[in-house]
């Protein structure tokens, strides 16, 4: 880092940062047991939310120069906030490590591979829902035309970090693009009254690798008695934007998702991954300087609602589920945890499934290493923290492992993969879970004509 540098990043600490914010910490250290990178690496203070929050303010104050340890301090911090919860004084340490990689990464020199990476895939790709269908595409391409096969039997693939080898096997089948441009707009309930007229955020990744798992919680509120509505000009949640300190880009993403949400006139709009679900939220605090859009945020992060909640909301466990026996744990989202506030509901809804033996696994809340692209780009950390959660999913003697947000269903899947437990043990949305679940008990297949018939 040269003195160039240094000086960028400190000015720009000093500018960025919540100064009232980094004094809310008073160092009493509750928040060091629960963070997953203080614990992984022996209990090192500077790898801690306390130690992390006393360098920022120590940059912000002139006492410490920027450098490349305070940066692999801040990168190598998961993002997860379990240190938010168990804060006696309340400190936002979200929104303080946003600020804080806005300040390094607006100010430094970005190296080739960053800028093209953040050029191609947080500029052109995400935003832009139809690029993502293009790319995704070519992903369902290569898994149903045999290159996939090839790629693995030639040992193309080991050319690849071995975490990026794993990950491609467990990546769940894509569909093929056609599938992916016919997306419904309106959906009536199905078998029952409307009880809400909902809005469904339904993201980027989620609308297309996770296709099927948006489909299922489209079915699974129609179920609920629900009207839905999936507004056409909604966009990317920002949330890979914000977490890499492109902050404009993200507020762009945000101010689009306002705009387009308002015009459905909704009780709520509802989310099916932790991650996007917990951003959404933030976006009155996002867009706090500006006085156009401040209250227009306020009024939208008002009805995020995660598809857990509003399905204990309506009384969807109190409905027939069944399922054949086995037993089941949970690995909480930690944005949906931390983030949402949202950890009984989706206990509540498989409790409630006839046929499952709910077993709560230790240190369930604790962060499984996914973090957006953290298990790529800090592999060595993010297998550390989940070889422990791994050995905490044996311990349940679980057969499958339930998750909320499609980076820690990915993450599970790995997971099982590294241990060779992918015949005795799997990784499943919720969502997909609970229609298994409802179909099951009330021998319903709904066929297509009907899930057209529902579409207005």
């Amino acid at each position: 880092m040269d003195t160039q540098e240094k000086a960028r990043i400190q000015t720009a600490f000093q500018e960025k940062m919540d100064y009232d914010e980094l004094m809310n910490c008073t160092r009493c250290g509750f928040c060091l047991p629960s963070c997953p990178t203080y614990v992984e690496t022996g209990r090192n203070e500077v790898h801690s939310p306390r130690g992390r929050i006393a360098l920022m303010k120590g940059l912000v104050d002139g006492v410490i120069e920027p450098s490349e340890e305070v940066k692999e301090s801040i990168d190598l911090c998961l993002g997860c906030r379990a240190c938010e919860p168990v804060c006696p004084s309340g400190v936002n340490f979200g929104r303080l490590l946003e600020q804080a990689r806005d300040a390094i990464y607006q100010s430094k020199k970005p190296t080739l591979p960053e800028k093209v990476m953040k050029g191609i895939f947080l500029k052109n790709i995400f935003p832009q829902q139809n690029r993502m269908i293009g790319l995704t595409g070519l992903l369902s391409f290569y898994q149903r035309s045999g290159a996939q096969k090839l790629a693995q039997a030639t040992g193309v693939m080991k050319l690849f970090p071995e975490t990026m080898r794993t990950m491609e096997k467990v990546l769940p089948d894509v569909p093929k693009r056609s599938a992916m441009k016919r997306r419904p707009h309106h959906l009536q309930p199905l078998h029952r009254n409307r009880t809400k007229k909902v809005a469904f955020f339904s993201g980027c990744l989620m609308d297309t690798i996770f296709m099927e798992t948006n489909d299922a919680t489209m079915k699974l509120l129609q179920y609920a008695g629900c009207e839905i509505v999936l507004p056409k000009t909604q966009a990317c949640c920002g949330a890979l934007h914000g977490h890499s300190g492109e902050m404009d880009h993200a507020r762009e993403m945000a101010k689009r998702n306002i705009a387009a949400f308002e015009e459905a006139e909704v009780d709520y709009i509802i989310t099916n991954a932790g991650g996007c679900g917990a951003f959404l939220v933030e976006y009155a605090h996002l867009l706090k300087d500006d006085p156009q859009w401040h209250e227009r945020a306020e009024r939208f992060c008002a009805k995020i609602k995660d598809i857990t909640r509003v399905l204990v909301e309506l009384e969807f466990h109190k409905q027939p589920l069944s399922l054949p026996e086995q037993v089941v744990t949970y690995q909480d989202s930690c944005h949906l945890k931390n983030g949402q506030k949202t950890f009984m509901e989706p206990r509540q809804l498989l409790e409630a499934i006839s046929g499952v033996q709910y077993v709560e696994m230790k240190d369930a809340s604790r962060c499984c290493g996914s973090a957006g692209i953290y298990n790529i780009v800090q592999s060595e950390m993010s297998m550390q923290i989940l070889d422990y959660k791994m050995e905490q999913a044996r311990n349940t003697n679980a057969k499958t492992i339930v998750t909320t947000n499609p980076g820690c269903l990915l993450q599970m899947k790995l997971g099982i993969e590294r241990e060779g437990l992918s015949k005795e043990m799997n990784a499943v949305h919720i969502v997909d879970f609970l229609l298994e679940a409802y179909e099951r008990a009330n021998n319903k297949e709904v066929t297509n004509q009907q899930v057209a018939a529902s579409q207005v």
